[in-house]
């Protein structure tokens, strides 16, 4: 803020635009973390002070100077945020994400052989970086993301600088960028030799006169139609493609079969995200258990928010321990996904350690997720517990705060447990 005085003269409109264009500047000079670090704090302050400052109404063709400001403090953090780096953690990201892609693509018998030579060429690139050993012992998928788990703890073994190491950090992430796209190369399943597999298993017989295109599509119309889960379930797994995974998924959900569970459930084991998220829209509780066995996967946080979501949508208050648990993890990511989820479950027990992140977080996207799920649990504490943020700095705590506020007057009350 501006000195603790109660001269607002300094925080209008044009002495903020000056400190923003001075940022702007600083940034542009940055050399080193450090420097982007000391400029981060003058964008905080200047967050602060645009939230304090008494700016004048914007007339009706002209832009509001509040917007305005922040809309120009944004794109700094974002310019500030692209400058930073590259880090170790960069290249640890893209080779977990390259140990999804091996183990979650089905690979044709030459695509096979590709994705070894693509880890192969890796681990002897990754050599000439790092003084580590890191070898392929075989030619499945366990040896190949183990040769990666071992590039994974050289580079967490050296503790890389982003300013001593930049040249260091730039070639692993060559190197890694280099592994990608070699199993981007690698031959997939493609569409003809799918069309072939399911010609021979009859998922085709259904059609005479097709409307729609594919025929792939007309054919799942006609299966679900006709109550064929496990035709349609034959196509969830065939097809590379995200529409008629989606396509999947929803019909699965409209049929409302308890064999529609059996179908994906097989593909749900193996970690299949698009099989996981069928399971939470079908809100099949049967698969609870194994879900919740799923949550505590830190390694790929992308799975934990599929996961969690479909255990908020299934809706069983088993979840909600192992998923309060998960309200004080590390990934900024998953605290958030953990709080909608329990949201979605509604369990009033939740309301405790929901109110407790907003409280106590220091990431104000997670205790805006927290305090919507205090709305959605909707009882007169929770909603208690949300609206006493309404004068928050954050506008999106503020905001779910407000809603909170607005929704205490319908009166809802319930006993309430603690987690």
């Amino acid at each position: 803020m501006s000195d603790g005085d109660d001269d607002t003269t300094e925080l209008s409109p044009e002495s903020l635009t000056e400190r923003l264009d001075e940022a702007q500047e600083a940034l542009e000079a940055a050399e080193t973390e450090a420097d982007l670090d000391d400029v981060e704090a003058t964008l905080d302050e200047i967050d602060a002070d645009i939230e304090a400052a008494d700016l004048p109404e914007a007339d009706d063709d002209e832009e509001d100077p509040a917007e305005e400001l922040t809309s120009t403090l944004s794109d700094l953090r974002d310019d500030l945020e692209s400058q930073r780096g590259p880090y170790g953690e960069d290249a640890i990201e893209t080779l977990e994400e390259a140990k999804s892609t091996i183990t979650d693509t089905r690979w044709t018998e030459q695509g096979e052989g590709e994705i070894v030579a693509a880890v192969e060429a890796f681990a002897d690139d990754f050599g000439g970086v790092l003084d580590a050993d890191v070898s392929v012992d075989g030619d499945d998928e366990d040896a190949l993301t183990a040769a990666l788990d071992d590039a994974i703890s050289a580079i967490e073994a050296a503790a890389l600088d982003a300013d001593d190491d930049a040249e260091t950090i730039a070639d692993l992430v060559d190197v890694t960028d280099g592994l990608t796209d070699g199993l981007d190369d690698a031959q997939e399943w493609d569409d003809l030799e799918t069309r072939e597999k399911l010609q021979a298993q009859g998922f085709y017989d259904v059609l005479g006169h097709y409307k729609d295109y594919p025929p792939e599509l007309s054919a799942l119309k006609e299966h679900e139609k006709r109550g064929n889960v496990e035709m349609i379930a034959l196509a969830f797994e065939s097809f590379q493609s995200g529409f008629m995974e989606e396509y999947c998924i929803e019909a699965f959900t409209r049929m409302n079969d308890p064999a529609a569970y059996d179908a994906v459930q097989p593909q749900a084991k193996r970690r299949n995200k698009g099989a996981i998220k069928a399971i939470g829209k079908m809100g099949a509780e049967e698969g609870v258990e194994m879900l919740v066995d799923y949550s505590d996967t830190d390694s790929d946080p992308a799975l934990q928010k599929v996961v969690f979501k479909a255990l908020g949508e299934i809706g069983s208050e088993e979840a909600t321990q192992p998923l309060a648990n998960k309200l004080v993890t590390e990934n900024e990511n998953v605290r958030s996904a953990a709080a909608r989820a329990l949201g979605l479950l509604g369990d009033t027990r939740a309301v405790e350690p929901l109110a407790d992140v907003v409280a106590d977080d220091d990431v104000d996207s997670v205790r805006a997720s927290a305090l919507w799920a205090l709305r959605q649990i909707g009882t007169e504490t929770a909603l208690e517990a949300a609206a006493e943020y309404a004068d928050d700095r954050s506008y999106l705590v503020q905001r779910e705060a407000e809603l909170a506020a607005d929704s205490l007057g319908e009166g809802k009350s319930e006993p309430e447990a603690t987690v």
